[in-house]
C-alpha cells in the first residue's frame, strides 16, 4: 500500500505512475478538489484558472496516458500558441513574442532596433544549457552518487562556464542585448519560479528555450484540464481518493514510516510520499522527525496577488498572455526581495484564457486573471497592501490601455500570499518553496527521498527539481523511479 499526501499536480502524477507499478494507492487531500494551485474559479458566468497559466513541455503529461497505454490525443488536447506573450511598456512601445523564431526575431529588430542575430543567439544558448544541464539537474536526483558520475554529467563539467553558472541572469542578458527593454524581457523569465533576475544565476536562461525552441502551449479546455484529465486517468488506474481528510502525522517507527494519523484514526502503508510543500510538513506531520535546518532556513520565492476580474468588454490588442512592464525593474524585485513590500509601478501579467476558449466569459466579455509578483507572507498589512495594489494597477492598466477598467469590473475576486499559504499549505505563500537567488540554490532543495526515514519519498515544486508544471511532474518521475517495481 502506497498513500500520497495531497493530490497536487505531482501527486496525481505520482499516483498514475505507482499505481502502474502496481501498488494500491490511495490519496488523502485536505481540500474538496484535487490539483492543489491547479485549479479553477467560476463566478457569475466566468471561469478562471485559478493557477498556473503557463503550459511548456507537453510531452510530461503525454508521457502518463502513454504509460498507461492510452493516446493522449483521446484524452488532452492542446494546442501551440502562435504568440507566446504580448509585452507592453509606459512608453508605447508594444511588442509580440511570437513563436516563429523568425518572425519573434524580426519583431525585436523592428521595434527596438537590435538586430535579429542577438535573439538567435541567445535562444541558441538557452538550448545549449538546456541541453547540458537538463538531463542533469530536471531528469535525475541530484543525491544520488549515480547522477554525478554518469558520462553525461561528466560532460557538463567541461562547459561550466558556458552554461550561466558564475553570472546572474541580468548581468547575461545585458552582455547579450543591446536594448535594455530587451534585457528586461529576458530578465522576467525569472520569475516563472519566484526569483530575482539581478541574483539568480544565469543558468535559469535556460527557461526560454522551452517557451521559444520547444513552444508555449494551451490545453483547449484550460489549464485545470491537465488535473481533470490525470484524475480521471489515476482513477482508472484504481486510484483511491480521501477529500477533507487532512493529515496530522507521518507515523514513523525504527527509523521507518508505517502510515499516516488523522485524528485518532491511523492508515498503515508500506510508502509515504508528501506531495506537501516540505516547509510545512516539517512544521506539521512530520514535527516529530529530524528537521533539516539548513533547507528550511533558506529564504523563499516570491509570491503573488492575483485580481479575478470578469471584464465586460473586449481588447482585442490582449492575447493568452500579457505583460505590462514596469518602468524600473530593479526597484520591483528590491521592493519584492530585500524590503518585503510592493512598488507602486508593478510590472501586471493577464492572462485571458477567453481568447482561447470563449465560453470561458460572456459574450463580448473577458476573464482577466490579473498577477503581479509579490512578497511571501511575513506578517505585512495585506489588506492594505492589497488596496494599493489594486489602484496603482488599474491606474496602469488605464494609461497603457486608454480605458477606465474600474468601471469594467464586473466580478471580482482576489489571491494573495495568505490565502495561497491556507489553500495549498505553500510555507509564507511563496509559490516556489526556496528561492533559486545563489547559485547554490539547485542543491539546497529536498531530496525527492528522506535520508533519515526509510520508505518517505517527496514530490513536488518545493523539492527536486523545483516548481512549475513541468518540475512537478519530473519531481514525481524521479522519485518514483526510486521506488522498485513490486
Amino acid at each position: 500500500m502506497v498513500i500520497i499526501i495531497g493530490s497536487g499536480i505531482a501527486g496525481l502524477a505520482a499516483s498514475i505512475r505507482l499505481a502502474l507499478k502496481g501498488h494500491a494507492v490511495e490519496v488523502f487531500e485536505a481540500n474538496s478538489y484535487p490539483g492543489g494551485k491547479l485549479s479553477e474559479i467560476e463566478i457569475s458566468g466566468y471561469r478562471f484558472d485559478a493557477g498556473p497559466s503557463l503550459f511548456t513541455l507537453p510531452e510530461q503529461v503525454e508521457e502518463l496516458f502513454r504509460l498507461a497505454g492510452r493516446n493522449p490525443a483521446d484524452h488532452f488536447e492542446y494546442l501551440r500558441l502562435p504568440v507566446a506573450c504580448h509585452y507592453f511598456w509606459e512608453d508605447g512601445k508594444r511588442l509580440k513574442a511570437y513563436s516563429d523564431l523568425d518572425a519573434f526575431a524580426g519583431e525585436v529588430e523592428s521595434v527596438f532596433g537590435e538586430p535579429s542575430s542577438h535573439v538567435r543567439e541567445a535562444l541558441r544558448k538557452s538550448a545549449f544549457i538546456y541541453d547540458h544541464l537538463a538531463p542533469l539537474f530536471m531528469h535525475r536526483s541530484l543525491h544520488k552518487l549515480g547522477t554525478w558520475t554518469n558520462p553525461q554529467a561528466l560532460g557538463s563539467y567541461l562547459k561550466m562556464g558556458k552554461l550561466g553558472i558564475f553570472s546572474t541572469m541580468n548581468g547575461a542578458n545585458e552582455s547579450q542585448f543591446r536594448h535594455p527593454k530587451l534585457v528586461q524581457l529576458f530578465n522576467r523569465y525569472a520569475t516563472y519560479n519566484g526569483s530575482n533576475p539581478y541574483e539568480t544565476p544565469g543558468t535559469l536562461n535556460i527557461i526560454p528555450h522551452l517557451e521559444f525552441n520547444i513552444g508555449a502551449f494551451f490545453p483547449k479546455k484550460g489549464m485545470h484540464d491537465i488535473t481533470q484529465s490525470l484524475y480521471k486517468l489515476s482513477k482508472e488506474l484504481g486510484v483511491k481518493y480521501h477529500f477533507g481528510e487532512k493529515v496530522d502525522e507521518i507515523l514513523v517507527e525504527n527509523r521507518k514510516t508505517t502510515g499516516i494519523r488523522i485524528g485518532e484514526k491511523t492508515y498503515p502503508a508500506d510508502l509515504v510520499v508528501t506531495n506537501m510543500d516540505m516547509v510545512n510538513a516539517y512544521k506539521t506531520i512530520l514535527r516529530k522527525q529530524k528537521q533539516p535546518k539548513l533547507l528550511l532556513e533558506q529564504p523563499k520565492s516570491s509570491s503573488a496577488l492575483i485580481f479575478y476580474w470578469g471584464i465586460k468588454r473586449n481588447f482585442p490588442e490582449l492575447d493568452l498572455h500579457n505583460i505590462l512592464f514596469s518602468d524600473n525593474y530593479l526597484e520591483e524585485f528590491e521592493h519584492i526581495f530585500k524590503k518585503g513590500t510592493i512598488t507602486q509601478d508593478p510590472t501586471v501579467y493577464i492572462n485571458i484564457t477567453s481568447v482561447y476558449k470563449p465560453d470561458d466569459a460572456p459574450k463580448d466579455s473577458m476573464n482577466w486573471f490579473t498577477m503581479i509578483n509579490v512578497p511571501n507572507n511575513q506578517g505585512q498589512d495585506w489588506d492594505q497592501l492589497i488596496a494599493e495594489a489594486r489602484k496603482n494597477i488599474i491606474h496602469k492598466l488605464n494609461r497603457i490601455l486608454k480605458t477606465d477598467i474600474e468601471s469594467l469590473i464586473e466580478v471580482e475576486d482576489i489571491l494573495d500570499p495568505r490565502t495561497i499559504e491556507s489553500r495549498t499549505s505553500s510555507a509564507q505563500g511563496a509559490l516556489y518553496g526556496n528561492s533559486s537567488n545563489n547559485m547554490f540554490a539547485a542543491f539546497l532543495r529536498h531530496a525527492n527521498f528522506s535520508s533519515s526515514i526509510k520508505n518517505l519519498y517527496f514530490c513536488g515544486g518545493s523539492v527536486h527539481p523545483g516548481g512549475g508544471i513541468p518540475l512537478c511532474l519530473l519531481s514525481a518521475k524521479i522519485m518514483s523511479e526510486m521506488i522498485e517495481d513490486v
